[in-house]
């Protein structure tokens, strides 16, 4: 791999790094309502987006609002219905995450994340008519057995995981239908809309400011450190390797989160879970053998 690629592959296994210690900022503020953190993390990730953008992304602004001129009534109607969409699943996922791991287990989320890209792939394959190969489909047979093994264990854990999961799934099966627009430019519109749907909730429910620094340090740290940076890097990783590449590399974030669960805040894990999860694993490895087959077929010609 070329020094110019390795910046890129560096980028995107970074962006995964990252999102795998999500869980101790989220913890550092279990005290306080699911909600209420949902609200700020919303409110100062778009303050920080949008600095971002004007700061850095201008260029990339004033093409996508040039291109959304162009596009005729019905494709702006579409258009708007997939990001008014996109932002409800992404708000159900981001209020859900905060909710299981301060309330049911930090398993929870990193399970979700780890069968999130299976259920992508099978909403691909059901809404968009996606290929998928037969050591594809066994794959996905093998999750199913594992998410179900696990249920006869915790049946609240693995319905939250896979309600996570599939709120996030079907958020990036609108995202790979819309094209033509910037990426981070269509979350800055997504966590504008997000503000103003929960402005009213947040009015209803106001409570005065958290007072405490360490509140706003941490809420700080979720959406500059794991909102808005990880995309940042996830999207420049796309600019130099595959996206299927980054499929691979997103898988550091779940066994990452693994670890921090049972090695920093002490979850414990039982046989039959550890089974299940295995048995996941191995599915995980399963679906994406044609592609690491063809990287490592990659790297020994270069």
């Amino acid at each position: 791999m070329t020094p110019n690629k390795s910046k890129y592959l560096f980028s995107g296994v970074l962006s995964a790094v990252i999102w795998g210690f999500f869980a101790i900022p989220l913890r550092n503020l279990k005290s306080y309502p699911s909600e209420q953190i949902l609200y700020y993390r919303i409110f100062t990730s778009l303050v920080v987006i949008w600095l971002a953008i004007f700061l850095f992304r201008r260029k990339e602004l004033h093409k996508d609002i040039g291109y959304f001129k162009l596009c005729s009534s019905k494709e702006k109607r579409t258009i708007w219905l997939q990001v008014v969409g996109a932002t409800i699943l992404l708000v159900l996922n981001w209020y859900t995450f905060i909710y299981a791991i301060n309330n049911v287990s930090i398993k929870s989320g990193a399970f979700a994340y780890m069968v999130c890209p299976l259920i992508t792939a099978f909403g691909g394959f059901v809404i968009l008519k996606e290929h998928l190969y037969k050591i594809q489909i066994i794959a996905l047979l093998l999750a199913t057995s594992s998410i179900l093994m696990l249920a006869t264990g915790s049946l609240i854990e693995v319905a939250w995981s896979v309600v996570i999961a599939a709120l996030y799934a079907f958020y990036l099966i609108i995202q790979r239908k819309m094209q033509g627009l910037d990426k981070l430019n269509v979350l800055a519109v997504q966590i504008t809309i997000a503000v103003f749907l929960m402005l009213p909730f947040y009015l209803y429910h106001h409570t005065a400011l958290p007072a405490e620094p360490g509140f706003w340090l941490n809420v700080l740290l979720i959406a500059v450190l794991f909102t808005v940076l990880p995309l940042f890097l996830s999207l420049f990783a796309l600019v130099g390797i595959p996206s299927s590449t980054l499929g691979i590399i997103i898988y550091i974030n779940p066994i990452i989160a693994f670890t921090v669960a049972i090695l920093y805040f002490n979850e414990k894990i039982d046989p039959h879970q550890l089974m299940a999860y295995l048995l996941l694993l191995f599915a995980v490895f399963l679906f994406n053998w044609n592609m690491i087959k063809d990287m490592l077929t990659f790297k020994r010609k270069h």
